[in-house]
């Protein structure tokens, strides 16, 4: 599966996100304000999964070309990703 620019830069974000995170700690900043930035991290983190996971399902469903088995398959793997993630 190719990812696309938009999900790479999602993921730089998230990066960011975690360095800033590193420098909160290092400067001893407060829980609250830590744990606050790691909950943004994890929610961006659930909504790249979901990104991923839905642009793989469609690429699958598309590419099974009505055969049905194929189409069920992606249908339970894109699933089973997801409560993976969980």
């Amino acid at each position: 599966m190719a990812y696309d620019v938009k999900t790479a830069n999602r993921i730089k974000r998230m990066e960011g996100q975690l360095r800033g995170v590193l420098r909160m700690m290092e400067q001893g900043q407060s829980c609250k304000d830590v744990i606050t930035q790691l909950s943004a991290v994890r929610s961006a983190v659930d909504r790249t999964i979901g990104v991923i996971v839905s642009e793989n399902l469609l690429d699958c469903v598309t590419t099974a070309d009505g055969d049905s088995e194929k189409m069920n398959s992606a249908i339970k793997e894109a699933m089973d990703l997801v409560v993976k993630s969980r």
